[in-house]
């Protein structure tokens, strides 16, 4: 077992909110790899053989400096690679790791699409401009089936209005060599009521991650939803 420097604060589950929340870069990496595969702190020690207390040593300390065994025990026991825990990785697009051997590739129902669609973050939506199609990612939710986004009148995501759009996301594990996409085809139109775009902005997922004054909600009604899934 590995020891490190001791916390008088118990173990805990993955965090669900600012709660708990991971200091350094590393803590953050950590901690979002092991919500993405639904370990505790616990299961994420048993695993690696190393100490609750260092877990979230790990996790809390921003100057946490681990050796390379370390991250390589890390990365094994979370199925994941040392470049991605060490942020090697970041800046880069998804999917820059080897395809599986094995893979499989089947399609989703329409009800795992609708499902994957809603656990929200970034989609990229398909425009046409005066300068041909265009494809630019906006930060989006899904209310009552229908997908929602925030932007600012005459950037390119609100070209969108008054048309049929194609609206993509996806998820890429490079560490597994496994992801999977949704695709909507639909019509998208602004928002217009005062109070429905009050009640969007209360209930939105998110914010737009790019900032400024982006207040034009326009909602994309689903015609259609396909999906695919490729599995090691």
């Amino acid at each position: 077992m590995v020891d490190q420097p001791p916390s008088n604060q118990s173990p805990s589950k993955p965090p669900d909110a600012a709660r708990d929340a991971p200091l350094g870069d590393l803590g953050r990496r950590l901690t979002l790899r092991r919500g993405e595969l639904g370990l505790s702190r616990e299961e994420t020690a048993s695993r690696t053989g190393m100490a609750v207390s260092y877990i979230r040593y790990l996790e809390e300390h921003p100057g946490a400096a681990p050796d390379a065994g370390i991250f390589r025990r890390l990365a094994g026991a979370l199925s994941t690679t040392v470049a991605a825990l060490a942020g090697g990785s970041t800046g880069l697009p998804a999917g820059t790791g080897r395809a599986s051997r094995n893979a499989e590739f089947t399609g989703l129902t329409a009800g795992e699409s609708r499902s994957l669609l809603r656990t929200h973050g970034v989609g990229r939506i398909a425009v046409s401009t005066s300068e041909g199609p265009a494809v630019v990612p906006v930060n989006y939710s899904v209310m009552e089936g229908v997908i929602v986004f925030r932007t600012a009148p005459g950037t390119t995501p609100s070209l969108a209005a008054g048309h049929r759009v194609a609206f993509e996301v996806d998820r890429v594990d490079d560490a597994l060599s496994e992801g999977w996409s949704v695709l909507v085809r639909g019509d998208a139109h602004v928002v217009t009521d005062p109070e429905a775009a009050r009640l969007l902005t209360e209930l939105a997922h998110s914010t737009p991650w790019s900032g400024g004054e982006r207040d034009l909600w326009i909602r994309i009604d689903p015609v259609a939803v396909t999906g695919r899934r490729i599995t090691a």
